[in-house]
């Protein structure tokens, strides 16, 4: 009967167009996947910095798993609280500007484990319609009443404040959106919080390492509480999030997915300290990332494509979610790899390419593509 049921549910997602199925990767070579023997340049990497390539990193890494073993062997708090981590937390902290600092397994684990903990009953948590399914997650089992706003729209976000001004409340966003690539309104927030006072919770994943001074991101001015991940621009794994004094130990009485599962092992603190230090002296990174990703931008838009994102992150609108699926499909015929983002990724029939730019990239990449999906586009149209 399972199986059945199971089978039946993958059919419906071929006939829509929303059927997963990833190509099989056999490593990576710098900005390219290798694939069926093939080299396919890759335009779906979250390696911003092109850090998980560095042989310095790679050093460092693999002299601090050397030193420190493998694994932790222990939840965090049974025997896993080591003095290193603490130490990489209070680091981590200290450089982003926050009274302490807490790592987690995964992005997806951290929303979870915040949201879940930090609201409950009888709050109010508005959200901006955009938020990453993690977020969205960890909203619903805190047991708070949610409510969403237009995505980045400080009028509509005021008009839910105004509402819910009696009671507590939480506004929960992102600072450099996963899908449309659109930055935050942090002044608007900043006005808001002013006259509102809530708390407000950011998740920084896209943005921690790629932008702001030395790394540090857009929200810093406006985030109570602030989401990173390792897997992105620090070419590492993990997470972490960023808090205010007391915080933490509340997490470590209360958080069941911090409580209940073996903590991250020393040598990845460790290397965490490594990677920091080189995310500081990454500018020249930064600088060609933004510079890359404007000459995608423009490129795409001066052949007609719609496109939207304000960083390292393009929408390339599409629609409709069969068509997303062949031009990604006729790009990887030519070596190009590119995500097409469908629903429940993205709302049904709004299919995007999300196009993810990495310092790797140079201007003859961007050419190269540009040329391709123009030339697929107009085959498929």
């Amino acid at each position: 009967m399972f199986a059945e049921r199971y089978k039946k549910r993958l059919m419906v997602q071929k006939t829509s167009g929303l059927y997963r199925n990833p190509p099989e990767v056999t490593t990576k070579d710098g900005k390219y996947l290798l694939m069926g023997g093939r080299k396919i340049l890759n335009f779906a990497s979250n390696d911003y910095l092109g850090l998980s390539i560095s042989e310095e990193l790679r050093q460092k890494a693999s002299h601090n798993f050397r030193k420190y073993g493998t694994s932790s062997s222990s939840s965090r708090l049974v025997s896993g609280n080591y003095s290193v981590i603490n130490e990489a937390e209070n680091l981590y902290a200290s450089y982003f500007g926050y009274g302490d600092a807490l790592f987690f397994p995964s992005g997806y684990q951290a929303n979870i484990g915040i949201l879940s903990t930090f609201l409950e009953k009888g709050d109010t948590v508005i959200f901006d319609k955009h938020i990453h399914a993690s977020s969205v997650k960890g909203m619903t089992m805190s047991g708070a009443d949610f409510y969403g706003y237009n995505h980045n729209s400080m009028t509509h976000l005021e008009k839910r404040l105004a509402a819910h001004r009696n009671g507590q409340i939480a506004v929960l966003t992102e600072s450099l959106f996963s899908m449309d690539g659109d930055i935050l309104d942090a002044s608007g927030i900043n006005t808001l919080k002013d006259r509102y006072g809530f708390l407000t919770i950011v998740d920084e994943a896209h943005a921690f390492g790629a932008a702001g001074m030395e790394g540090r991101g857009i929200a810093g001015a406006i985030a109570d509480i602030a989401v990173g991940t390792f897997g992105k621009a620090f070419g590492f794994f993990g997470a972490f999030v960023l808090l205010p004094e007391g915080f933490k130990e509340y997490l470590f009485n209360f958080s069941s997915p911090l409580i209940y599962t073996t903590t991250l092992p020393e040598a990845h603190a460790a290397t965490a300290m490594d990677i920091l230090e080189i995310i500081a002296q990454s500018e020249d990174r930064r600088t060609h990332l933004r510079d890359i990703s404007g000459y995608m931008r423009e490129g795409l838009r001066r052949e007609g494509f719609r496109v939207s994102g304000d960083a390292h992150i393009l929408a390339l609108m599409v629609g409709d979610e069969e068509k997303a699926m062949k031009l990604s499909r006729r790009l990887l015929e030519n070596d190009l790899f590119v995500l097409p983002a469908r629903y429940p990724t993205v709302p049904l029939s709004h299919a995007i390419l999300r196009i993810s730019i990495t310092a790797l990239l140079e201007e003859k990449d961007i050419k190269s593509f540009i040329a391709r999906i123009k030339e697929a586009n107009d085959e498929i149209t």
